[in-house]
């Protein structure tokens, strides 16, 4: 009995052993609870958060557990305003080319008014060509033109290639005048010309916008002119070029009867404007002691001044803006160059420094061989075809044709009228190359 008895005693003690190896075993796979932290030296020394381990699916943890994909939790970004270049990165993939026309919302697209009744057809074609050629961002074209002239408007711009009607959309708009005389306003000068100073009014939805006549041509991105919007101060509405750079030969400062903005006046074929501060300001004007709605300031105005102006509705902005000059920003005249710059000597520094940026052809120049320079420009935008290559069918043969313009004064500074078309040629070319050649070799 006493063998059987120590025999049981020894079986259980031996059970007993391996039992609290298992557990001791099963314990030490467990990782170990970190100690607890005091409060004050969490707050003095923060400790690391774990690492995250991305896990495509079908993977396993350490614990050998499957895993669903897990990403790093990164802390919201604070809310802030983003401009279009913050905008852009968000919709653009990686390894995408920038593109910004094709990513931008509609509020921010460039927006680009046109006046164009009669014989204008062709002129505003050509003008929205060149605003095509060099942008970037995407545009909002609002032609203003004639029943006859819708239909016409719409087919050619349709023709354009793919590749260019991705960067514009358009709306044609009946002329209207909301005050006064509608046939008063369509005779004002040139046809329909007074049309834009109904543009705050009829376009309620837009905000800032910029003007242009239909003989003017872009030589550098419009986005680059829309810059200067950025720049405007707190009472600043609109911007415009002077109208001359001396005022002893100025035509303001030596004919106008009626008041006029600075010692020059401003010439209104390009100009940009901010159209909700117009909507809203209170203007002083000389019709009545206080001010008045830009809406009701304008027939007033023209009843007044009718007898004594010349160039009509320039006339009346310049007017507005004697009377209102803390509202206007004044921008270099190679923004807005025309052949008084040159035909008499040239007196415009800007573009002598920096090439011409807008080229106006006013007095006609387009059209008749009297100023040789700009009807090059003029014909070469006209004439190119939308595939070939900007160098070879704009650039080179400007060279050329500028070569037989010598004699004459606005052709002796061929790089007043090159530099600028240079440069964003240059641009685009570096354009294509980096980001649509490279880029393909590097993805």
């Amino acid at each position: 009995m006493k063998l059987r008895s120590k025999t049981a005693v020894l079986l259980l003690l031996s059970l007993s052993a391996l039992l609290l190896m298992l557990l001791t075993l099963r314990t030490s796979r467990r990782k170990p609870s970190a100690p607890p932290v005091p409060l004050e030296s969490a707050l003095q020394h923060p400790q690391p958060p774990a690492p995250a381990f991305i896990l495509s699916e079908g993977t396993f943890t350490r614990e050998g557990q499957s895993a669903q994909r897990r990403r790093p939790q990164h802390p919201r970004p604070r809310a802030r305003s983003r401009d279009a270049a913050s905008l852009e990165k968000l919709a653009r993939r990686p390894g995408e080319p920038r593109s910004s026309h094709a990513v931008l919302p509609p509020k921010l697209w460039i927006h680009l008014a046109v006046v164009a009744c009669g014989s204008r057809l062709e002129e505003t074609l050509v003008m929205l060509k060149s605003a095509v050629l060099f942008s970037h961002r995407k545009m909002q074209f609002h032609i203003f033109t004639e029943e006859s002239l819708k239909s016409e408007f719409d087919k050619q711009l349709r023709q354009w290639p793919d590749s260019y009607t991705k960067k514009f959309e358009h709306r044609i708009y009946p002329i209207t005048f909301s005050v006064g005389n509608s046939q008063e306003w369509k005779k004002l000068f040139k046809p329909c010309a007074a049309q834009r100073l109904f543009l705050p009014v009829i376009l309620k939805d837009v905000d800032s916008l910029l003007y242009v006549d239909t003989d003017v041509l872009f030589l550098r991105p419009v986005d680059d002119i829309w810059k200067f919007l950025r720049q405007f101060n707190s009472t600043q509405l609109a911007a415009m070029a002077p109208e001359h750079e001396i005022p002893k030969i100025g035509w303001y400062s030596r004919f106008a009867q009626h008041p006029f903005y600075g010692s020059t006046g401003i010439n209104s074929g390009v100009m940009l404007m901010n159209l909700t501060r117009i909507r809203t300001a209170q203007f002083k004007n000389s019709v009545i002691p206080t001010g008045l709605a830009w809406e009701d300031m304008l027939y007033p105005l023209y009843q007044k001044y009718k007898n004594v102006i010349t160039w009509g509705d320039q006339d009346l902005l310049n007017i507005i803006f004697y009377f209102n000059p803390e509202c206007l920003y004044v921008f270099p005249c190679q923004w807005n160059y025309r052949p008084d710059h040159c035909m008499y000597g040239s007196n415009c520094k800007g573009a002598e420094l920096e090439g011409v940026s807008v080229l106006h052809g006013n007095r006609g120049v387009y059209h008749d061989d009297k100023q040789p320079t700009f009807k090059a420009l003029y014909e070469a935008i006209r004439d190119f075809p939308f595939q070939d290559n900007l160098f070879q069918s704009i650039y080179y043969p400007l060279q050329l044709k500028f070569l037989e313009t010598v004699h004459t004064l606005c052709g002796r500074i061929p790089q007043v009228f090159l530099k600028q078309i240079e440069k964003t040629m240059k641009r685009a070319y570096e354009k294509h190359i980096i980001i649509h050649i490279g880029s393909n070799q590097m993805y």
